[in-house]
Parts: structure tokens; sequence; C-alpha cells
């Protein structure tokens, strides 16, 4: 959008004194200012490039436009507008002043006064200090000619003549995603490599633990299988043990039947016993007695003689049977007392068989607590850092995707850098316009009575060829026809801003032009030249020769020196 220079106001800056000297820059088409040499003619540049660029336009520092004199409060202010907004720029020197001010308001001061400037260059005039001079001023003084630049301040002012540096800032900014991008793979892979070195780590580690814990295990295992050997063991002799004991049990099955033959045996042979001497005892009463101690009465003796045979042989017979009783007796108590020692047998059996059961309850309360140990031995071995490797598991695999979306994002980054180099888009555009920029210089040096074909190639290399194609370079010209090819080249970039709507301003400002290399023919096509530009522009030309041109431009500033400071008279 273009900008429109309305005014601008100076103080205390160089000659000028404390009054201020306004200079009204949009109210007349052309606009001679002349003066003699040291009046302060040329101080109207430094001002406007002072209150835009905080610099002189001269090879001078910035505290040398001070004015010498009141040595302090130089001020200048700017006015211009940009489609609907208006803006004013005031700066000073003691005190340091830096204001921007849109539509009225003073914008935030909050930033540095560097960044201050850059939002003014790059958001507000979107035109910086070279291509400020080479669009808007020519001088005498600082002003170096385009075809005298660098290639590279050639190319850059080209961008900001058709408003590419977009490209160039995106290409500054990409260059911090690039290395950014190339930053974050290096951390990413440095971090994956940590990660996997962390994940080996843990599952040597987890499988030291695990090694141990496994020999733990096998250490319980080798313990419950002594304890499960004791068992079997002792239900091994227990078993035999309740066999022999069953066998026992079968072979005194007869104790009881033994035990009552043997008690009666007794109770028969007190029984036996018993008659044996009743009947002795009456065989020794019929031998110790003849006479019946009751009755008185003699006893026969054939009586007596039946009676102690029948009780002699009754006595044999009963001991007969008590002899016969007495074997079968021994019999029943020798039986007895072999049960007796088998029974001893059972009880040592039954002992042992407790010592056993004992010895199995004590395996098995040993194992139950060993299982114990076991279960969570065996727990232990499979929770061994299970998480620990997880985590460096799951982290790897987010690093190995970080790593895959970085590189595909190096990718992009690679295709879109090779868009913004200068080969790319940015050259795509120039190449469009050098046609039209080289027809537009061919034109103003055809005005400018310059009759050769001047041509610029893509990286701003010049071919110049004469009418009869003789080759030239911009070194082998004049300095007049110097002059006249930096004037159309200036001209040339005017024309193409304003068909790019980009770094267009209604400002031209020529210091000297007249006063230089120019011969008369020179002057008057210039001149002629600057009335047929655009009715929008403003044109202002400083010159000492003022009054050789005077009439020739639609207004005249006169500067003079009046007691040391300079002042306008129009």
């Amino acid at each position: 959008m273009k900008i429109l220079f309305q005014n601008i106001k100076y103080k205390n800056l160089l000659s000028s004194g404390n009054a201020w000297t306004k200079v009204e820059l949009d109210k007349n088409r052309t606009t001679l200012i002349s003066g003699t040499n040291g009046s302060g003619k040329s101080t109207l540049l430094d001002a406007i490039v002072f209150a835009l660029y905080g610099k002189a336009f001269r090879k001078v520092n910035k505290n040398q436009l001070i004015n010498t004199i009141n040595a302090k409060e130089t001020l200048v202010e700017v006015n211009f507008k940009i489609g609907k907004n208006t803006f004013m720029i005031r700066r000073g020197i003691k005190p340091n002043v830096f204001e921007i001010w849109k539509n009225g308001e003073l914008l935030n001061q909050d930033a540095a006064s560097k960044d201050y400037q850059a939002y003014l260059e790059q958001n507000i005039l979107n035109l910086n200090f070279k291509s400020f001079n080479q669009i808007v001023i020519l001088g005498s003084a600082t002003y170096v000619p385009f075809m005298e630049l660098p290639t590279g301040t050639r190319r850059d002012i080209i961008e900001d003549l058709l408003d590419i540096q977009v490209f160039s800032t995106m290409n500054t900014l990409l260059k911090d995603r690039v290395s950014s991008n190339k930053d974050s793979i290096n951390e990413n892979s440095y971090q994956m490599d940590l990660t996997e070195s962390k994940l080996e780590s843990a599952k040597e580690h987890n499988k030291s633990i695990r090694a141990i814990k496994t020999e733990e295990v096998d250490k319980i295992k080798e313990k419950m299988s002594v304890h499960i050997d004791a068992i079997e063991k002792a239900k091994t002799i227990m078993k035999a043990q309740n066999a022999t004991l069953d066998i026992i049990l079968d072979d005194i099955e007869d104790k009881p039947e033994m035990k009552a033959k043997s008690e009666k045996a007794k109770s028969l042979r007190r029984d036996i016993e018993s008659q044996i001497r009743s009947h002795k005892k009456e065989v020794s009463f019929y031998h110790d007695n003849d006479d019946c101690p009751t009755c008185k009465q003699g006893i026969e003796h054939s009586f007596k003689a039946s009676i102690i045979v029948e009780k002699d042989e009754k006595i044999i017979e009963l001991e007969e049977g008590l002899e016969k009783l007495a074997a079968k007796a021994k019999t029943y108590d020798d039986r007895l007392e072999s049960i007796s020692v088998l029974e001893d047998q059972m009880r040592d059996i039954n002992l042992a068989i407790g010592d056993q059961r004992a010895t199995i309850k004590v395996a098995k309360n040993a194992l139950v607590s060993y299982k114990n140990e076991l279960d969570k031995a065996e727990e232990e071995v499979q929770a061994v850092d299970a998480s620990t490797i997880e985590t460096h598991a799951t982290n790897l695999k987010k690093f190995e995707v970080d790593q895959q979306e970085l590189f595909n994002h190096k990718e992009i980054l690679t295709v879109v850098s090779a868009m913004l180099k200068d080969g790319g888009i940015k050259t795509r555009i120039i190449r469009q316009y050098i046609p039209v920029m080289n027809k537009l210089i061919n034109k103003y040096l055809g005005a400018f009575d310059l009759f050769v074909d001047f041509q610029l190639d893509e990286n701003f290399n010049e071919t110049i060829k004469s009418r009869f194609r003789d080759t030239f370079s911009y070194a082998s010209f004049s300095e007049g026809e110097k002059l006249r090819i930096s004037l159309s080249i200036m001209l040339a970039w005017r024309a193409v801003a304003k068909l790019r709507n980009s770094v267009a301003t209604n400002l031209l400002l020529l210091d000297e032009t007249l006063d230089g290399a120019l011969d008369g023919v020179g002057i008057e096509n210039l001149i002629d030249t600057l009335h047929n530009l655009n009715s929008d522009d403003n044109i202002f030309v400083i010159s000492h020769r003022g009054d050789q041109f005077g009439d020739k431009f639609d207004h005249h500033l006169n500067f003079k020196k009046v007691k040391n400071f300079s002042e306008i008279s129009s």
C-alpha cells in the first residue's frame, strides 16, 4: 500500500535552530529546494531519514545531527498516511525520543527500541533503509547507485520492491525451524540411545535379579523336596508298620478266647483242688477215726475201707484230671504270654507310627511355610522390575514414533527450504518481472537521450549494448551517463513498486542531481521526465542553482542562513 507523506517539521537538527522548520510534502507536484552551500537545504533528507530510521542520511553519526549551538532538544516529526490510517513519527535526541502515533494514539512502547524500530519498518513502512535510499532518495552525499551495490544488496532491494522479502523472512524463520528440527532429531536420537541403554540395563538387571530369585526358588524347592521325601519315607514306614500291626492283630485275635479258657482252667483247678482236699480230708478222717464223732457209734472197717478206696480212687482221678488241666492251662498261659509279647511289639510299632506321624506333621508344616516362600519368590521372579522395563519400552516406542515424525517434518522442511532459497519461488517471481524492469529502464534511458539496450539478468548483472551492438559495462560510461542510468533505474523501480503496490510512495527526493554530471540537455530531459511522472508523485529537487531552474518547478523553497540558523523563504 502506498505511503503518502504529508509534512515534516524539525528543529535543532544540524543548522536548524530552536524554531520549527516545516515542509509540506504533498502540496505540490514538483518543488525546487535551493540555497547556497551550508544553508541547510539538504537537511530535509537527514530529517526524513532520521525520523524514519533513527540515523543520518549523510555519513555522520547520530549525535552529530544535534545543532552545535543549542546542543540539545533535537526533534523531528513526520506525518504520513497509509490507506485510511494516519501516522506520526516523533524522534529526538537529548532527550532521546521515539514515538509512533497511529490515528492519534501512541503505540505501545514496552518493547525495546530495536524492536520498536523493526515494527515500524516491517509492519508499517514495509521499507528498510537500503530500499528507501534506492526508491525515494537520489543524493550526491552518500547515495550509492544501484549498479555499484553488491549483488546481495541489489537482490534485497528488488525483493523489497517486489514485496517478496517475506520469502526471505520465511526462509530465515525456516532456518530456525530446520535448526530446531535438527536439534530435536539429535536430542531425540540421544534420548532413544539413552532409553535403549536403560532398557538393556533394566533387562540385564532383571535377568540377574531373576537368576538370583530363581536360585532362591530352586533352593526352596530342594528344601521342600527333602521334606516331601521324608513324608514319603514316613508313609512307607507307616504302611509297613500298619501291615505288621494287621498281621499281629490277626495273630492275637484268639486272645479273648485264650484268656477265657485260662480263667476257666484256673477256676476248674481251684474246684478240683478243693475236691481233692475234701476227699483227702475224708480219707484222713476214716484213717484216723474208728467212731463217728457225731453219734459216737463205731465205723465198720469194711465201710471205712470201701470209703477210703473210693475216695483214693476219686483223688487219683481228680489229680489225673488236675494234671491234664494244668497242661492245658499252661498251653493257655503260654499263648497269652506270646500274645503279650506281640502286644508289646504293637505298642512299640504304634509309638514308631506316632513318631512317623509327627515327622509327617513337621514336614507338612515346613512345606506350608516353604510353599508360601516359594509363591512369594516366584511372584518376585515374575514381577522383578517389569514396570521399569515396560516404561522404558513405552518411552522408546514413543521416541521412535517422534523420530519418524521429525524425519517426516525434516523432509517437508527440505522441500520448503528449496522453494524459499534464492533459486526457488523468489527467482521465479523475479524472472517474471525482469523483462518489465528492463523495458522501463530502457524507456527512461531513451527519455534521457541515452540510447542503449540495457538488460539485467535474474542475478542483476548488467549487459549494455549500443545501437551498433557494441557491448559495454556500467563502468565504461561517463559520470553523466552513469547518472542517467541511475535515474532511469530509480524511476523504473518506482514504476514497478506502483505496479506491485508494494513499496510505493508519493515522495521522490533528488539531491544536487541538477548540479552534477548532467549536461544541459540531460537536465532538460530530467525536468521534462519529472513532470511526466505520475500526477500523485511529489518530487523535491535540491540544488544550489535555483536562479536557473526556479521557473521550471511548481514550488520553490529557498534556504538561507540567518544568525547562524537555517530558515526557509518561499
